[in-house]
């Protein structure tokens, strides 16, 4: 009984960008406060990190 897998069920990589891509509109709507920036930018950052280890192989 063998199982054959969908390789584009997951779609990571598709999925990790669309959501960088997210973060990044709903960080323009924040306003423009000192913290409001620093914590923009941390969560950009973050946001672009989580499909990076996918991209180098």
């Amino acid at each position: 009984m063998s199982q054959t897998q969908n390789p584009k069920l997951y779609d990571l990589g598709e999925r990790t960008k669309k959501f960088a891509k997210r973060v990044r509109d709903y960080v323009s709507f924040l306003p423009k406060t000192l913290a409001t920036l620093e914590d923009a930018k941390q969560l950009v950052r973050a946001s672009g990190s989580v499909g990076a280890k996918g991209v180098i192989k």
